[in-house]
């Protein structure tokens, strides 16, 4: 399974518009962060995990010519704003817990109309649900539920690597599906507290529970700091990500 990270900001992106600061004006490439996305290589198939607004530019910066498929982990626009654009693939799958499908199905009309005019995006909507595990090809997948302040949203489970984003709370009921990790993708915004995404505490408390072999935050704000700062703060088995970081995983 080869995972690339197509992008590792938070709801803004990094820079942010109309900011000066130290990791805004940075010249560390890893300092500039598209907003969170994933894209899985794995027995021939291709898998998206979310699609948000810089989706199109992502394509083109890591030359995607194929995908099968689309898991959505929640219906904010930052993870949903870019597919539209999804048009210029043939028969995608998008995989969905049923509040976000209600969602496309309203503001993608165009998409899943009877008569649909030509070019618009051409899917097909599968609705899934949590802790019932599903099948891409040979690649298993189980969604877990999350909760990102009082929103439920869905984590994934793909083999021996898991992928939580824009999250506040791991349920109990989750905790025991992330045991035995090679790979554990966490969404952490900064050091100081958030209401609805973790602070790095936090993560650590995560990772201290869950012991995966290794972590990568994802989903950072230009208040975690400068990439080579923060990396120097971690544990060993902890890192950013950053964007176009590519790993293999088994």
């Amino acid at each position: 399974m080869q995972i690339t990270f197509l992008g590792t900001g938070t709801s803004t992106g990094v820079p942010n518009i109309c900011c000066d600061c130290e990791v805004c004006t940075s010249s560390d490439v890893r300092d500039q962060r598209l907003r969170s996305s994933l894209l899985i290589c794995d027995q021939g198939r291709t898998i998206l995990i979310d699609c948000g607004p810089d989706f199109r530019q992502q394509m083109l910066k890591y030359h995607v010519r194929s995908l099968n498929s689309i898991l959505l982990t929640h219906e904010h626009y930052d993870h949903v704003g870019g597919l539209d654009d999804v048009r210029a693939f043939k028969k995608v799958d998008i995989f969905a817990e049923n509040r976000v499908a209600e969602t496309l199905l309203k503001t993608m009309h165009y998409s899943f109309a009877a008569n649909k005019y030509p070019g618009v995006p051409d899917f097909n909507l599968h609705i899934i649900h949590e802790y019932e595990s599903f099948v891409l090809g040979e690649t298993h997948c189980m969604p877990l539920r999350l909760m990102h302040a009082n929103l439920p949203v869905l984590g994934f489970r793909l083999g021996n690597m898991a992928y939580l984003t824009d999250l506040k709370i791991v349920p109990q009921e989750t905790i025991p599906l992330l045991q035995n990790l090679d790979l554990l993708i966490l969404g952490t915004l900064r050091f100081k507290p958030h209401f609805s995404h973790l602070m790095v505490g936090e993560a650590l408390d995560i990772i201290q529970l869950l012991k995966p072999k290794r972590t990568y935050f994802t989903h950072i704000g230009h208040d975690m700091g400068k990439h080579a700062d923060v990396e120097k703060q971690l544990p060993a088995h902890v890192a950013l990500a950053y964007d176009g970081l590519t790993i293999e995983t088994y």
